[in-house]
C-alpha cells in the first residue's frame, strides 16, 4: 500500500467503521449464489441506485458477468448465522441457499432470504474496478421492506452485531 499503510493497519481502522450487513444473491443457469457483503450503498434517489464492493477473485464476481440481475436482503438483527454461513470460505457452489429459508424476487429471480429487514432487486448499471475489489452500481427496480419492528445487521471491530 501507499505511504506505508499496510492493508492489515487499513483493515484495522476500517473495522472501527460500523458497516450493514447484507446478501447478494444472483441466479445463473439454475443455480443460486449468494455472498456476504459489508459494502452496500445507497448512491443515488433519482434514479435509483445503489452500490456492492466485492472482490475481484470472489465466484459471485464471475457470475456478475454472465447475469445482469440480482437481488439484495438487507440482513435483520437475529440473521448472523446467515452472515457467517454465506461468508464462508469453501461452502458449495451449488446448494448454499439450501439451509437458507428464501423467495424468489420478483425481477431478477435471484433469491430474496426469509425475515430480512429489506429487500433490493436490482440491474447492473456499471462496475468499476477498485483495486483488488471491484464496484458494482445497481439501479433498483424493486424495494420491499420487513417486518416493522426488525433490526440491522452490522459488522464492528471484527464482530457482528444486532442493532435495533
Amino acid at each position: 500500500m501507499s505511504e506505508g499503510v499496510t492493508g492489515d493497519r487499513l483493515r484495522a481502522v476500517a473495522s472501527r467503521l460500523a458497516a450493514g450487513v447484507a446478501v447478494v444473491t444472483v441466479e445463473r443457469r439454475g443455480v443460486a449464489h449468494a455472498a456476504t457483503v459489508g459494502s452496500l450503498v445507497s448512491v443515488s434517489l433519482e434514479p435509483p441506485l445503489v452500490l456492492f464492493c466485492v472482490h475481484t477473485d470472489a465466484r459471485l464476481r464471475d457470475v456478475l458477468d454472465d447475469a445482469d440481475t440480482w437481488a439484495v436482503s438487507v440482513l435483520a438483527d437475529d440473521q448472523a448465522d446467515v452472515a457467517d454461513w454465506l461468508a464462508s470460505p469453501g461452502r458449495p457452489a451449488v446448494g448454499q441457499l439450501d439451509r437458507v429459508p428464501h423467495r424468489p424476487a420478483p425481477v431478477s429471480g435471484a433469491a430474496w432470504l426469509d425475515g430480512a429487514a429489506a429487500w433490493l432487486d436490482c440491474r447492473t448499471e456499471a462496475v468499476h474496478p477498485a483495486g483488488d475489489h471491484d464496484v458494482v452500481v445497481g439501479r433498483v427496480l424493486a424495494a420491499r421492506e420487513g417486518a416493522a419492528g426488525a433490526g440491522g445487521l452490522v459488522h464492528l471491530r471484527g464482530r457482528l452485531r444486532g442493532v435495533r
